[in-house]
């Protein structure tokens, strides 16, 4: 019987925990209806989320769309932080797609014409961080409302082309999938604005249209390019026999390939992406990523300074031994090998056995590194006047420094439009050349970042330019010469956040290509800054910004980094970085650190850092040394080019010393009781093979454990959410009444168990009780992806980091009262904090200044959709100021200005006999004393008291 009973429970988790295939766009249809319906039933939709910034490093811009007829009007496209708006040439942006279904763009369209706008939701960069779309969105009111037109399951979209004389006519470039193969990508077209598509090209089920370019005065001529690429957790293919340039010169309806081996232009497996550009009909120019490999035998010859990393791979016993000791310390001390490897010590290893001379170059030798040493002949400029027959490559030598080893994430040409022999290349830097392409100059300015995405040349006037990057918008006006920084939207790609417990409290946090920055969290997002000079937010950290920990005893004590676990311990006030990344022993396996390194500050003793390779190290000391205390915590990773087999999450019990989780992204989820002595593996009964994107221990429970697994990189968008109360022996689902939304993080509050905060892939949720249902908590924050949640304790704040729009703020005091009491009453006030009386209210320090205001917020609890009455009382009893307010169920906020009602003066003055001055803005605002505030309707009653002190 007993036996029975087991293989029923095993059966019972596998169906209740059963990993789902990759998500299907009706599903994904289905459940945004579900989260649209649910958002507006919402009990907590009514507590706002403030955008607190930063906004100066800005996020990856796409594209941009520029009226011609009068430049300053422009769009500006983020991967994903929406559309935004310009009409004053940048020194202001409106967001126009806060009330879509996603912030996550491939490209955009305008028929400046009609105004009509087209958006392809979904990055076609296949960076890790490049989120799929809904599929194609279309505003016909300037982006007041916007209306899906299909292409729901192509993910990822390339381009989209509008006939000029025709805004009726349209084609898109579909990538498609970033993780899966799929039928829904290729080129569509329509005829009708988008009510039907024709699919008029497709490859195969992995290659997609990364770019579409049209003759400028002959729509029938467009010419597209086709990739196909393959993305896995651990491995980047951005080439293959797929590849290549496709003709049409009916408009899009038939297409033929025209780069064959006959052409001149690169065929086969090493075909990578493709921007294209066209001046005419004829003359077209294309940028190749050629993923072919580079011969040997026509590399520049350089002279050798001193010993290199390569030299050792072939290098026998014997030679390594007749090394000059100096040569070698200087290699070893250039290349920051730890202070035991010293020419004598390494030397002893290789003699005894115990180390190769091939073990010092695998040493230096990362997942990182190798992707930079791929010797790929990268970006190539090939140009036909025969309108694609023929292709000639126009640059003689290598252009070195443009695309690095990773071509895939750039891929865009540009013309002016005066000028045939004037090309742009995007790249890591921004270059561009006067002869056709035959050389190049760089065109970068100092105050523009690197890693450029999108460029738009003024037809009408040569030099006017804007670009797009990872950090923003720039323009110019004398080609490059010159660069003017538009960033003053909150656009920030976060991959974390933390704070300390200073006062006021810093928020810190770690993003895409931007490296790390802290600020104050009440800081002031307008331009004063520009006079004065000082940005209340400072960079701390370049590279791609990682995770935060901050040292609860000194603030200045912050240990972060960027990608790949290269992680800093930084003393701000002695502004000293010390490197703390663990090191590998010579001779033995190199670690595998995730992009995303996890970092730990124990909540014992803030000098034991935890942090993860494959394995869990441990420092005693603030990160000067190291002991790895576990075993490969992972399946054991797999061959590839990129990371894998590494953990991405660790947390410490609060409840005891050593109590630790660890999560990995191949799906392990570890723990041990003894500071790490022995491990086992909790995760067997979970979904297999998914990204542990966070393993939590509770703050209120010792044997409560949280975990949220990841299936993004398999296109799969399920919500997986689980809690244990026995150290993961057995899980239970929590997230059943979720939307589809990949979950990056799940926090528990540090003062009611039952108040749970989670982030996904598209927006917040909040539970009351434990995961038994979920609430959107959305207000002000658009339908964008959290990456990272944290509480700063004693402001009773959330802090929600996000990947595209900052960093958000709420109150969650209130919520933190949350009980079953509460639930049960018809009615609850929460209480009024004093607020502190200024003779300032309503006036101005000059007639042309802005009046100060104060307010205050009132919260409650409402069990049902009710009107009700609500009084300001004074101590007296007179009834100061009253309106009326229309609750919903859930918690409902009243803003209160502090003001007298002209109807609650007057009986103010008959009983008070005390002179009230009017503030220069028109209003009698409130003296000090006590309040009573009364929420009435027709069958309860309640009341709170508040002062003004």
């Amino acid at each position: 019987m007993n036996k029975l009973i087991c293989i029923f429970s095993l059966i019972f988790s596998v169906f209740t925990f059963g990993q789902k295939n990759t998500t299907t766009s009706e599903e994904v249809k289905q459940s945004l209806i579900l989260k649209n319906n649910l958002e507006k039933t919402s009990l907590v939709k009514n507590i706002p989320l403030k955008n607190i910034g930063p906004s100066v490093m800005s996020g990856r811009v796409v594209d941009v769309d520029v009226n011609t007829e009068n430049p300053s009007e422009f769009y500006v496209a983020y991967a994903s932080g929406g559309l935004w708006y310009t009409i004053n040439n940048g020194a202001s942006f409106t967001p126009i797609m806060d009330n879509s279904n996603t912030q996550n763009i491939g490209d955009i369209a305008v028929d400046w014409k009609t105004g009509v706008i087209w958006v392809g939701t979904g990055e076609n960069n296949s960076s890790r961080s490049s989120y799929a779309g809904i599929g194609i969105l279309k505003s016909l009111d300037k982006g007041k409302t916007w209306a899906n037109m299909g292409l729901n399951d192509t993910h990822h979209i390339g381009k989209i082309v509008l006939n000029p004389n025709n805004p009726n006519e349209v084609i898109i470039g579909a990538t498609g999938h970033l993780y899966t193969p799929n039928e829904e990508r290729g080129i569509y077209k329509t005829i009708d604005g988008g009510k039907t598509w024709k699919k008029t090209l497709f490859i195969n089920e992995n290659t997609g249209i990364i770019d579409v370019a049209h003759a400028p005065k002959n729509f029938n001529i467009i010419y597209a390019s086709a990739w196909q690429k393959d993305r896995k957790a651990w491995n980047f293919k951005g080439n293959g026999n797929g590849s290549g340039i496709y003709k049409s010169s009916d408009a899009g309806e038939t297409w033929q390939k025209i780069t064959t081996p006959q052409s001149g232009f690169p065929t086969g497996e090493g075909v990578g992406r493709i921007g294209l550009a066209a001046f005419n009909e004829n003359t077209i120019y294309a940028v190749h990523d050629n993923q072919f490999r580079r011969d040997s035998s026509k590399k520049e010859s350089k002279e050798k300074k001193g010993i290199q990393k390569d030299d050792f791979k072939s290098m026998t016993i014997a030679d390594f031994l007749k090394i000059d000791d100096k040569k070698l310390n200087a290699f070893l001390k250039t290349n920051n090998f730890q202070e035991k490897y010293r020419a004598e010590n390494v030397k002893q290893l290789v003699r005894s056995g115990v180390a190769k001379p091939a073990d010092v170059a695998k040493y230096l030798e990362t997942a990182n590194s190798l992707l930079f040493d791929t010797p790929v002949i990268g970006a190539e400029v090939y140009l036909s006047t025969d309108g694609g027959k023929t292709w000639k490559k126009r640059n003689k030598d290598f252009i070195d420094d443009l695309y690095y080893s990773y071509g895939y994430y750039f891929g865009e040409i540009r013309i002016d439009p005066n000028n045939q022999n004037k090309i742009y290349l995007t790249g890591v830097p921004l270059i561009a050349s006067e002869n056709g392409g035959e050389t190049y100059f760089a065109i970068n300015g100092k105050n523009m970042h690197a890693d450029h995405q999108a460029l738009w040349i003024n037809p009408n006037k040569s030099g006017h330019i804007l670009n797009g990057n990872d950090g923003g918008l720039n323009l110019t006006y004398d080609d490059g010469k010159n660069w003017t920084k538009l960033n003053t939207v909150s656009v920030g790609q976060f991959y974390s956040i933390n704070v300390d417990n200073q006062e006021p409290y810093h928020v810190y946090g770690g993003l895409q290509d931007n490296g790390v920055w802290t600020g104050p969290h009440n800081a002031p997002m307008d331009t004063r800054w520009h006079q004065t000079g000082e940005y209340p937010w400072k960079s701390i950290m370049g590279g791609d910004g990682m995770q935060v920990q901050i040292d609860n005893r000194n603030c200045n004590i912050v240990y972060t980094g960027y990608q790949f676990g290269n992680y800093y311990r930084i003393d701000r006030n002695a502004k000293k970085k010390t490197y703390i990344q663990p090191k590998h022993e010579l001779g033995e396996t190199p670690y595998r650190f995730n992009w995303q390194t996890p970092i730990l500050l124990s909540p014992h003793n803030q000098d034991i850092i935890y942090l993860g390779s494959n394995k869990l190290h441990r420092s005693l000391n603030k990160g000067d040394n190291w002991e790895t205390i576990s075993k490969d915590l992972t399946k054991g990773g797999k061959k590839g080019n990129v990371a894998y087999g590494t953990l991405t999450t660790i947390s410490e019990s609060p409840f005891k010393f050593g109590l630790l989780y660890t999560g990995s992204d191949d799906g392990f989820i570890q723990y041990t009781n003894d500071g790490g002595g022995s491990w086992s593996n909790i995760s067997s009964t979970l979904p297999q093979n998914l990204w542990v994107s966070r393993i939590a221990a509770s703050k209120h429970k010792k044997e409560r454990v949280y975990v949220t697994l990841n299936g993004y990189r398999n296109d799969d968008f399920t919500p997986y959410v689980y809690l244990s109360d026995d150290y993961g022996v057995t899980w239970k689902n929590i997230a059943k009444d979720l939307p589809l939304g990949a979950v990056n993080i799940i926090l528990e509050d540090t003062e009611n168990e039952n108040l749970l905060f989670l982030g996904t892939d598209n927006g917040l949720y909040v539970s009351l009780n434990k995961g038994a249902s979920w609430q959107i908590m959305q207000n002000g924050m658009p339908n964008v992806a959290v990456h990272d949640l944290v509480i700063q304790p004693e402001a009773k704040h959330l802090l929600i980091g996000t990947h595209g729009r900052s960093i958000y703020k709420t109150d969650i005091a209130q919520l933190q009262l949350y009980s079953d009491t509460i639930k049960r009453e018809a009615l609850t006030i929460f209480q009024i904090d004093t607020i502190k009386h200024s003779k300032n209210w309503g006036n101005s320090w000059s007639l042309w200044g802005e009046a100060t205001t104060p307010g205050m917020d009132i919260t409650f609890y409402s069990s049902k959709k009710e009107t009700y009455n609500t009084k300001v009382l004074s101590a007296d009893d007179v009834v100061v100021n009253e309106t009326e307010i229309n609750a919903d169920i859930g918690y409902n906020i009243l803003s209160f200005d502090l003001t007298f009602s002209k109807a609650g003066k007057s009986k103010y003055l008959k009983k008070n006999k005390k002179e009230l001055k009017k503030a220069k803005n028109g209003k009698t605002y409130l003296p000090k004393g006590k309040y009573k505030l009364i929420l009435e309707s027709k069958k309860e009653k309640q009341e709170v008291i508040f002062e003004i002190e």
